[in-house]
């Protein structure tokens, strides 16, 4: 079983840019895929970004490719989310995840999720 915390969310100016990280702690992140996903008010949660074991293959929602990049630091057991350009379209609680599988779009094949962290960017 892996913990996930997140961090580095906060309030922002759009435009702007905000650095999220996920530590995993219990089992090496290495053992899985990493996604981080997101939920605004009144909406369900959508896919962001993934990226595999390797680190070689990511997957990005099209809402965000260009402007968001997701990364991975085995040896610190993190995973990160560079987030440029900020809209205030992109505010939301933003959740880390880790998957046993294969990369996925889709939140249901994630094994554990973190508490999530607010990011708020106004217009």
């Amino acid at each position: 079983q892996v913990q996930l915390l997140e961090s580095g969310g906060g309030l922002v100016q759009a435009g702007g840019s905000l650095r999220l990280s996920c530590a995993a702690s219990g089992r090496t992140s290495s053992r899985y895929v990493l996604g981080w996903f997101r939920q605004a008010p009144g909406k369900e949660r959508e896919f962001v970004a993934a990226i595999s074991r390797s680190g070689d293959d990511t997957y990005y929602a099209d809402s965000v490719k260009g402007r968001f990049t997701i990364s991975r630091d085995d040896a610190k057991n993190t995973v990160y989310l560079q987030m440029n350009s900020l809209k205030p379209e992109d505010t939301a609680v933003y959740y880390c995840a880790a998957d046993r599988g294969s990369m996925s779009y889709d939140a249901a094949p994630y094994d554990y999720w973190g508490q999530g962290t607010q990011v708020t960017v106004s217009s």
